[in-house]
Order: structure tokens, then C-alpha cells, then sequence
């Protein structure tokens, strides 16, 4: 009786293919769970990103009778925009030489960020005196978002003046065919295009000025950009030296030892 009593399998005891059936409900219930905290999380972090834009709204609009009063300072200061994209380290590169001669005729730039309850965005605007290259005086470029996604962009098409086109890399038309010109502009970022790689390059030049120059563009037009960058690498140069003197001290020490 006692032998067949030990051969009977405890009630307790599961089959290995029941273990792995309850250890797939458990895991099912913990990834549930987690979604659920996960939810929550992204709940707290759209919350955040609505008082972000919010606050961003609200110093941008405290800043804008600044930018205004900055810009009529730099209206007097001859060639402050040209100096300043030729001073920064990326936008130095997309100035053609005929590009620097129109840019003379810059007066102000103004970037103006926009938001209402389902869009948002902003706004570039290069506005030139008359000058004798294009009929147009104020260049904008718009980029429109919804959801953090990139919806709308649009620009000036810039009207070149008669015999103007074809020294700033405008495609001209002759005999109804279309000649694309070697030398890129900076003012082809106005233009509409199917090349996305291009359309991308236009995107991230307008970001730098938006983000980098607009700030702060009399960092660029004093030259401090560049002070900076030889303050660091001197800092550099100097904890390089002064590694290589402990070095040597603490090799002077072992001989002496």
C-alpha cells in the first residue's frame, strides 16, 4: 500500500507544458502592466511638451519687441548680415560670390514663430532694399508642423530682373528648354523642388540660421565664434603640456628611486 501510495503524483505537481502555459499568462500580464505605466508616462510627457510650447510662446512674444528694436540697430551697421553668414562656419559655404553681392542689399532678417490650437511653426524673412537683382524686397521660407510632423513648407519664388537668373543659379528657360546652372545660390532655397536631398539641405540651412545665427548673429559678426574655438583648443594644447610635465616628473622620480 505504501509503494502504491508513492507512485501516485502529487496534486501539487504540474506537467512542464502547464509551467510554461502559466509562465506565458504571467508574462502577458506584466507587458499589460507595463503598457499601462508606459501610457501613463506618455500622458505626463505630452502634458510637458503643451506647457514647453506654451512658455516657448509666451518668451517669444516677450522677445519680439526686442528682436524688433535689435534689427533697427543693425539697419545702421553696413553689411551686419553679410559679415555674419561669412563669419559662421556653415553658412560661409552656401554664399556663392554673386550671392554676396545681392546680400548687401540685406537689411534685416526676421524669424517669427507661430502657433495656433492644431498647427505650429515658423517663419524666415530676408528683407532687402531695392536693388537691381530681383522686383521682390522680402524672401520668406514657412515651415508648417502638425503633431511634430513636418507638413507645409513653402517660399518666395524670387522674380529675377531681366538677364539677373542666370548669374545666380536659377534655372533659365531658353528655346522651352529648361538649363539648369553648375553654381548652386543660396536663394535656390526659395525654389520649389522634387530632389529631396536638395529640399533637405534647403531645410537644415534655414534651421541653422533660425537656431544659430538669429539668437545671437553679433557672436558671428564679432568674430567670437572663432575666438572660442582657438580659446579651446589653447585649453587643450595646455593640459596636453602639463600631462606631459607630470609624466616626466614621474619618471625623474622613479630614477631617482
Amino acid at each position: 500500500m505504501v509503494a502504491d501510495a508513492a507512485k501516485q503524483p502529487k496534486l501539487t505537481e504540474r506537467a512542464p507544458e502547464d509551467d510554461a502555459d502559466h509562465l506565458d499568462k504571467e508574462l502577458v500580464l506584466s507587458v499589460e502592466k507595463l503598457q499601462e505605466v508606459q501610457d501613463e508616462l506618455d500622458k505626463v510627457d505630452d502634458e510637458e511638451n503643451d506647457k514647453v510650447l506654451d512658455i516657448e510662446q509666451k518668451y517669444n512674444e516677450i522677445r519680439r519687441p526686442v528682436y524688433v528694436k535689435r534689427n533697427e540697430i543693425i539697419k545702421t551697421i553696413p553689411d551686419f548680415w553679410l559679415t555674419s553668414f561669412m563669419s559662421h562656419p556653415v553658412l560661409c559655404d552656401i554664399l556663392s560670390a554673386e550671392d554676396q553681392k545681392i546680400f548687401k542689399y540685406l537689411k534685416s532678417i526676421d524669424v517669427v514663430d507661430f502657433k495656433d490650437d492644431k498647427t505650429l511653426g515658423y517663419s524666415v524673412t530676408f528683407n532687402f532694399n531695392d536693388n537691381p537683382y530681383f522686383e521682390d524686397t522680402k524672401l520668406t521660407k514657412t515651415f508648417t508642423y502638425i503633431d511634430g510632423q513636418t507638413t507645409k513648407i513653402t517660399g518666395t519664388p524670387v522674380k529675377w530682373k531681366e538677364g539677373m537668373g542666370l548669374a545666380n543659379g536659377v534655372t533659365d528657360v531658353k528655346n522651352g528648354k529648361k538649363r539648369p546652372h553648375v553654381d548652386e545660390s543660396f536663394f535656390s532655397l526659395f525654389n520649389e523642388t522634387e530632389h529631396k536631398d536638395i529640399d533637405a539641405i534647403h531645410d537644415e540651412v534655414v534651421e541653422i540660421i533660425k537656431n544659430d545665427l538669429w539668437p545671437n548673429p553679433l557672436k558671428y559678426f564679432n568674430n567670437e565664434a572663432d575666438e572660442e574655438e582657438v580659446d579651446e583648443e589653447d585649453s587643450e594644447d595646455d593640459e596636453m603640456e602639463n600631462g606631459d610635465e607630470e609624466d616626466d616628473e614621474d619618471d625623474d622620480d622613479e630614477e631617482d628611486s
